[in-house]
């Protein structure tokens, strides 16, 4: 199963591709979309939008995860993320994509296994569950990344392609994926 993950933001919005077979993750692709320094609001909107299906026609997912909008600084701020992840939103379901969306807390709880884990944690939790050297960069790639992680992981097994399910080792060898950096052992 291919995951896209989606981090949006006006300025920059993450995205982070992981292929799984349920137990085991691994990095196809990740990085920011970042539209030019001087330009409007709407073009840098239209650049995000132009750029996510760019990339979602190129790695061809599964489905799309989308970090839903959980709170901002200002009333202002809420309404520029709002767009941003319209626009995110409007590139997965223009592409033909199912859709999928995850509060901040959820992602984290899935990926550290605790739901108010500051960035940092985040980003080795995803370097160490798809067994990278250091951990992707920007930190929007790698929050990209922990909403396709946590797709995988809040659905388990029953979104597996199913050759990928056929392929899976028998439920009584299959280890148990860690839920928190505690249980991750190599």
């Amino acid at each position: 199963m291919r995951v896209f993950g989606v981090d949006p933001g006006s300025r920059r919005t993450g995205y982070g591709c992981i292929e799984t077979d349920g137990t085991r993750h691994r990095l196809v692709a990740c990085g920011a979309v970042t539209p030019p320094p001087g330009a409007s609001f709407p073009e840098r909107l239209m650049a995000i939008h132009r750029e996510l299906g760019r990339l979602l026609r190129r790695h061809r997912p599964d489905c799309v995860a989308v970090e839903s909008v959980f709170h901002a600084a200002n009333v202002r701020s809420a309404l520029t993320l709002g767009q941003a992840r319209g626009v995110a939103l409007l590139a997965a379901v223009e592409a033909g994509y199912p859709l999928v969306e995850y509060a901040p807390a959820e992602v984290k709880l899935a990926v550290v296994g605790y739901g108010r884990a500051e960035k940092r944690q985040v980003g080795e939790m995803v370097r160490l569950l798809l067994g990278l050297v250091e951990a992707p960069a920007p930190n929007d790639a790698s929050d990209a990344l922990a909403v396709a992680i946590c797709h995988v992981h809040s659905c388990g097994g029953a979104a597996l392609a199913p050759a990928a399910r056929e392929a899976a080792p028998a439920a009584g060898r299959r280890r148990r994926a860690p839920t928190s950096w505690r249980e991750y052992r190599p």
